[in-house]
């Protein structure tokens, strides 16, 4: 038996001094005792609110260790295709771009390399625009070639050739570098959920616990169709609908039933439940359209909506942008920046959002005065968090504001894969994507399974006043986890296993690629 040993008498020296196996039995023993101890100093200090935050945490553990040794099933084959696409695509744009660079006298210019492409825009030899820094580890501000930096710099007619070859190879090399990550011996890209990886209560991943796979959640959708369902089996991708819109809408129903009365408070959340969100902000932002007598025809107002707009945008499109951007106090200088669309078109869609809309004026304001007075906010489902940097800093205003509403949705989609898991249904999670989730079923039982997880998923809550509130869920189902690639005419024309929505009618398809899987590994083959 080993010896006891005192923790309070251990130090370098005393450690130093003891065999090896005696020093993993000490470090073993430190990380259970440490753990208990730090447990229980910070278990005194729940409140009941934020123990509703760590029992959430506690209870996720099991799903999300499924998803950790599931792990999804890739098909290599069209992993390979597509890799070979995406070094294609390099090769030919980089090509361009070594013409363009070696007329203005840089040979070899390597995209890569964050030091000549500076020098290639910021060198006097070169196109000698004025750096735009950015502060560095150090804390020091210095020039950067980073994606803001290079959509800033597209405002140059002749930076803009390098700007746009600079960010599609970036791009691409993404994609490229995601194929070529190692994967399992037995076919299946497997990564780590961290249930507390972010401040939102959204989860994070990386590389498996095995150093195979990384991030699955951000994973390009070009990408996603080497991503396959088991033998016998078929994927059902289920997300929430506008879930952070309507949970902005929630939030202010709440706020002002009590004090501004249903007309002032609901006019949000009434949009939201319209049935056609975008389509109905559209009719409110230009009156002037030629929208249909008839209030409760929404298909008839959506093809007013889908009316070109401004360049490839129509009028529902526009609205989705700017009302999403506006939510989270999107300025009309920066928004105009990501969408490509002049200042005087967002500052008029404002002006009639927030008049259609006053609520969410009056949140942002509120917002602001609770940041001024205790610097916490509490979402409507109990997760609390501090926010320490000045309240009158618009940085820490916008991260504030948009904190609540993607905070409600992170906890509806983890409540919802809780109220799926503990059923007991032969469904197996693979991935979960902030608000969308994805499971492999059998095939036969395709009729029963959609239709419950539709009707389980969503979580259940009744707001100030007693009305009811929950955010709708809708299903993609196929045996990739792309989807079915239409024409113009809306005829299926690539990718034949890809996900479709649910319609509740039954998928007439039957699977066309060959299931190229091994055997499923055990922990004996890592070791």
């Amino acid at each position: 038996m080993a010896d006891i040993i005192q923790n309070a008498d251990l130090d370098e020296r005393t450690l130093a001094a003891l065999d090896q196996d005696t020093k993993d039995q000490v470090y073993n023993a430190l990380d259970c005792c440490l753990t208990h101890e730090i447990h229980s100093a910070l278990n005194s200090q729940l409140t009941e609110t934020t123990r509703k935050t760590y029992d959430l945490s506690l209870a996720l553990r099991g799903p999300v260790m499924e998803m950790n040794l599931r792990g999804i099933l890739m098909d290599h084959v069209i992993r390979d295709q597509s890799l070979e696409k995406i070094r294609g695509k390099i090769d030919k744009i980089n090509g361009n771009l070594q013409l363009i660079a070696d007329a203005y006298g840089f040979p070899k210019f390597n995209y890569r390399s964050p030091a000549q492409v500076k020098r290639m825009f910021y060198g006097v030899d070169y196109l000698n625009l004025k750096p735009i820094r950015k502060r560095n580890a150090h804390g020091i501000m210095a020039p950067t070639s980073n994606r803001d930096a290079l959509e800033t710099l597209q405002q140059y007619y002749y930076a803009e050739v390098f700007c746009v070859h600079i960010l599609a190879l970036r791009d691409l090399d993404k994609k490229r570098q995601f194929f070529e990550t190692a994967i399992d011996a037995d076919n299946r890209f497997r990564c780590s959920y961290n249930i507390a990886g972010t401040n939102t209560g959204r989860m994070s991943s990386s590389f498996s616990d095995f150093g195979t796979g990384k991030n699955m959640q951000n994973i390009d959708r070009e990408l996603r169709d080497a991503f396959v369902a088991d033998r016998g089996m078929k994927l059902c991708n289920i997300d929430l609908e506008q879930g952070d819109s309507r949970n902005v809408g929630a939030i202010c129903w709440n706020l002002y039933l009590e004090s501004h009365g249903p007309e002032f408070a609901g006019s949000y959340l009434d949009a939201c439940e319209s049935g056609d969100l975008h389509t109905t902000v559209a009719k409110m932002t230009w009156r002037d359209l030629a929208w249909p007598d008839d209030e409760t025809d929404i298909k008839a107002a959506r093809l007013i909506a889908e009316q070109p707009f401004y360049r490839q945008d129509s009028y529902r499109q526009t609205s989705k942008k700017l009302g999403h951007g506006t939510n989270y106090l999107g300025t009309a200088g920066t928004m105009a920046k990501h969408t490509k669309m002049p200042v005087k078109i967002i500052d008029a869609f404002q002006s009639s959002y927030f008049g259609a809309f006053p609520c969410l004026s009056q949140w942002h304001i509120d917002r602001k005065n609770q940041l001024e007075a205790n610097h916490t906010i509490t979402t409507l489902m109990g997760r609390k968090r501090s926010f320490w940097g000045r309240a009158t800093d618009p940085t820490t205003l916008r991260a504030a504001i948009a904190y609540e509403p993607q905070s409600l949705t992170s906890d509806e989609i983890n409540h919802g894969m809780l109220q799926l898991w503990r059923v007991g249904k032969p469904i197996q999670f693979l991935c979960q994507v902030h608000d969308s989730l994805l499971f492999q079923y059998p095939e036969e039982l395709e009729d029963e399974i959609i239709p419950w997880a539709l009707a389980t998923l969503p979580v259940k809550q009744q707001l100030v006043g007693g009305r009811e509130f929950n955010v709708p869920a809708d299903a993609k189902i196929g045996w990739n986890w792309g989807e079915v690639d239409y024409d113009l005419e809306g005829k299926p024309r690539g990718n034949p296993d890809g996900l479709v929505k649910w319609t509740g009618k039954g998928d007439n398809r039957k699977r066309q690629q060959k299931v190229r899987s091994l055997k499923t590994l055990s922990i004996g083959d890592y070791l």
